[in-house]
This record gives C-alpha cells, sequence and structure tokens, in this order.
C-alpha cells in the first residue's frame, strides 16, 4: 500500500538532485523547502513504523515461534530498546538497530536473541570482525540445531568475506549438518564453488520478526 507513496517520494528527491546543482537561488530555496518537506515526511514514516512495531512486539511476546530457537524465558522482548532494534532492523537501518540491541546486552549479558541480532547487525554493516566475536560467542551455548546453522552459515559468510572459500564451504556443510532444511547454507555453497551469486544469511531471523 506504500509502494505509491514512495514511489513519488522517490521521483521528488530525484528531480531536486537532478536540478539543485545548476539551479538558481531562488529556485534552490525552492527545493530545499521540498526537500525539508520529504526529510519531515520520512522521518514520521519511520516513527510511525517504530509504534507499530512496538504494538506488534506485544503480540509477539505471547507467541513460541522466537522461543524455540532461544529459550523460553525471553524477557529482555518486553524492552523498548528490543522493540525499537527489531524495527529498524526490519527497517534496514542496521546502525540504529545495533545501537538498540547493544542497550539491550548490557541489560540482559546473556541473551541469545539480542546478541544474534546485534551480530546480524553487525554482519549487514560489514562489521565483520565484530560479528565473528558475536557468534563465536553464541555458538557454544545455542541449544537449538537451527540456531547452530543459522550461526555456522554466518561464520561461511564471514569467511567468505576475508578470501577463505575452503574455510567458508566447511562452516555451510557444518550448517547443513546441523539443520538440513536451511536454505541459505546449501546456496551459499554453490556461490562458493562457481565463485558467483550472492551470499545468504538472516532470511530465517527476519521470518521469525
Amino acid at each position: 500500500m506504500f509502494q505509491h507513496v514512495f514511489a513519488e517520494m522517490n521521483h521528488m528527491l530525484d528531480e531536486i538532485m537532478k536540478h539543485y546543482p545548476t539551479a538558481q537561488e531562488t529556485q534552490k530555496q525552492q527545493l530545499l523547502q521540498k526537500w525539508n518537506m520529504l526529510k519531515t515526511m520520512s522521518d514520521g514514516i519511520i516513527d510511525e513504523w517504530l509504534s507499530f512495531e512496538e504494538k506488534m512486539g506485544e503480540f509477539r511476546q505471547h507467541t513460541e515461534a522466537q522461543s524455540t530457537l532461544f529459550s523460553e524465558q525471553t524477557p529482555e522482548m518486553e524492552l523498548s530498546d528490543f522493540v525499537r532494534g527489531q524495527g529498524y532492523f526490519r527497517l534496514l537501518m542496521y546502525r540504529q538497530a545495533a545501537q538498540q540491541f547493544s542497550q539491550v546486552i548490557r541489560q540482559y549479558p546473556d541473551s541469545l536473541l539480542a546478541r544474534m541480532y546485534l551480530a546480524m547487525t553487525h554482519l549487514y554493516l560489514e562489521e565483520t570482525q565484530e560479528a565473528h566475536k558475536h557468534f563465536l560467542w553464541i555458538l557454544p551455548l545455542a541449544k537449538s540445531q537451527k540456531l547452530k546453522a543459522m550461526v555456522y552459515n554466518a561464520l561461511g559468510c564471514i569467511a567468505v568475506k576475508h578470501g577463505n572459500a575452503v574455510k567458508a564451504q566447511d562452516y555451510f556443510t557444518l550448517a547443513l549438518q546441523c539443520d538440513p532444511t536451511l536454505p541459505d547454507p546449501l546456496i551459499n555453497l554453490k556461490v562458493c564453488q562457481q565463485n558467483r551469486g550472492q551470499l545468504q544469511f538472516g532470511s530465517q531471523l527476519i521470518s521469525l520478526m
């Protein structure tokens, strides 16, 4: 339902970017006014989305989808930082999401759920060393085979990014051994073997949100 709105906003922004460099001073002021309007609209949409996410989070607290991967006790999900972090994650605003999940970990340092989100945000931000550290922290504590598979898959993606295709394939193989139904490591194995394609990670985590 938002496609038309965003299409119009993108078109207006494209026009501003196209004409601003060569515009006269009066026209520049007009273009800046339009840009400020777009900025206000963008901020408003994000705020409304995060408010919606908080309401969605209230319902998710009563579901068991995430608890099967992590644990039955996930009190951190009630924190506003956690809910906002999930909202930013869904909006692909990974820097803001990382800030929120870092706050959650300060209060719940043993939370596998929050740490998994934080690790993924660092991976999306190409901050592979930080991501690697958190994934290694999670691995020995993970009781769910699916969660272990997700971690091994992410470690494989990091190995690819560091140019170690052999180690990456070992990680992807371990991921499939933990959970043969997880699609990402199989796709990533083919990416390594064929040396083309796009690495897949985080799809299972996103599907739980």
